[in-house]
């Protein structure tokens, strides 16, 4: 299994830094734009919400891209997170495969 020990890019960060920056947006206005509470997008922003397939979206809607860039994002650091935490990596290192069970 591939890990990087580099971090990838939070959603909280790209959605912060890519799209509400440069749009001038806040917190409170994308959140009215998104038609969710501003504290849905306080959490996403700070880390503490992941991307849903709803969020997904809502998002693709509000800046005009696809769901499939936010979903994968999120994926991404899914991911991330899994490989480089010893307790889910060495569960999923003791999974065996099809082919090789006993």
């Amino acid at each position: 299994m591939l890990s990087t020990k580099r971090k990838p890019a939070s959603v909280g960060e790209v959605l912060t830094e890519e799209f509400m920056e440069p749009h001038s947006l806040t917190q409170g206005r994308l959140a009215q734009a998104m038609g969710v509470p501003r504290k849905h997008v306080n959490e996403l922003c700070a880390g503490r919400r992941a991307i849903t397939v709803d969020t997904a979206l809502i998002l693709a809607r509000v800046f005009g891209n696809g769901a499939d860039f936010w979903l994968n994002l999120q994926r991404r650091n899914d991911v991330w997170e899994a490989l480089n935490s010893p307790e889910r990596r060495e569960r999923i290192e003791r999974a065996q495969p099809v082919g090789e069970a006993a």
